[in-house]
């Protein structure tokens, strides 16, 4: 017999475990689905380490959803009893007159975050990891941090399945179709009915949304983490997380947690579009090379001996802002969030989000500038935005 839900889950990463748990502790009959392990690296939800930030250039109005996303890792690190969130401050770093700085600086004024600017001989003599150019400016956020995704996704799956969710993995979802006002989805290992469909697939996203097949762009990403020469400069007592612009590209990096060694990646990589199923997932030299060479000259006390390099995916939107939304012409699916990098902070907020749209057809959050016709062209979905 088809197993029935109120809502069906596709992707246990980031963004869908977060979904199940919201669902699941309101009381929905939730299934979520998972091609692969959880958690697993074959996608953008693993690495040891991932920033967050409230001080944010990329859009203003991120920075409410990053109070709620605040908000809502802390009472999953009450309620899981996991340590999830590192408080290192951040550092938001480039020319004066670039986005990166200026555009963090109007987003602490914009929505009253604390906030200091540091030149870079000031970056210095506070946090002597750093050796920025000379010109640059860098914005010191103190709330910010680093969270252990692998760690945020069990305690979002263990709160699921402890509100009588049921959750699968090694299960690959082949179809799914409309079936009423519900979905049926095919798995190949069975059938489901479910009043909600939640499409949290990444890189996929492609597969099972065909408005998105052609306006998603998977691509390769890279992280390194070096042995410091200096360990005691690099720890995260010493050492913000950071966000920095210089001519060689844009970077972010991190303390020494987890893994031995600094981490640091640089944003789009080597600009290497990919078919996630079909790609290189073994780093290489010229991997190495790009990370390697901005240590050495941002960061010359942290390039020593490398001790790891890790592939992961970006899958990233034309405006590189995400999608959250309901499906035009089949309200009863939800579509969310292709992240471009700079999701995994938001999993807490957005999970509750997808719950709300899934259950209540809208929203509380401001998440109109994310819909899903910006990009295609399709008709307006109804999802509703603050207010409504």
């Amino acid at each position: 017999m088809t197993e029935r839900y109120d809502a069906i889950v596709l992707g246990v990463g980031a963004m869908g475990s977060a979904a199940c748990w919201h669902l699941a502790r309101r009381g929905a009959r939730v299934l979520g689905l998972e091609r692969f392990d959880i958690p697993h690296s074959q996608g953008s939800s693993h690495g040891v380490t991932r920033i967050i930030r409230l001080a944010y250039y990329e859009h203003p109005s991120y920075v409410p959803l990053l109070r709620r996303s605040f908000a809502l890792w802390g009472e999953l690190e009450r309620t899981s009893g996991r340590h999830l969130l590192n408080v290192t401050g951040t550092i938001d770093a480039s020319g004066p007159n670039d986005a990166v700085y200026r555009g963090s600086l109007a987003s602490c004024e914009a929505h009253d975050l604390p906030h200091e600017t540091l030149t870079s001989a000031e970056l210095t003599r506070r946090y002597p990891g750093y050796h920025l150019p000379p010109d640059h400016l860098a914005l010191f956020q103190p709330d910010g941090g680093f969270l252990l995704p692998e760690a945020c996704i069990v305690a979002h799956v263990e709160g699921a399945m402890a509100a009588s969710a049921t959750i699968r993995a090694r299960e690959r979802v082949l179809d799914w179709t409309p079936a009423g006002n519900g979905v049926r989805v095919t798995t190949d290992r069975a059938v489901y009915d479910g009043a909600r469909f939640v499409v949290a697939a990444g890189a996929w996203m492609g597969d099972f949304v065909p408005e998105l097949a052609g306006v998603l762009e998977p691509e390769r990403q890279v992280l390194a983490w070096f042995q410091p020469l200096r360990p005691e400069w690099f720890a995260p007592e010493r050492f913000p997380v950071f966000n920095l612009t210089v001519p060689e590209g844009r970077y972010y990096g991190f303390p020494v947690h987890g893994v031995p060694g600094f981490k640091i990646g640089r944003y789009h990589h080597r600009e290497e579009r990919i078919d996630p199923d079909q790609f290189d997932r073994e780093p290489n030299l010229a991997d190495e090379a790009v990370l390697r060479t901005a240590t050495e000259r941002y960061f010359p006390d942290a390039a020593g001996t490398t001790m790891a390099l890790r592939t992961c995916i970006f899958t990233n939107t034309p405006d590189e802002h995400f999608i959250i939304d309901r499906l035009p012409g089949a309200p009863q699916v939800v579509v969310a969030s292709p992240c471009s990098g700079h999701g995994f902070k938001f999993a807490s907020a957005i999970g509750e989000i997808l719950a709300d749209l899934a259950l209540d057809g809208g929203t509380r959050h401001d998440i109109g500038w994310l819909r899903l016709d910006r990009l295609t062209g399709v008709g307006k979905s109804g999802s509703r935005e603050v207010g409504e």
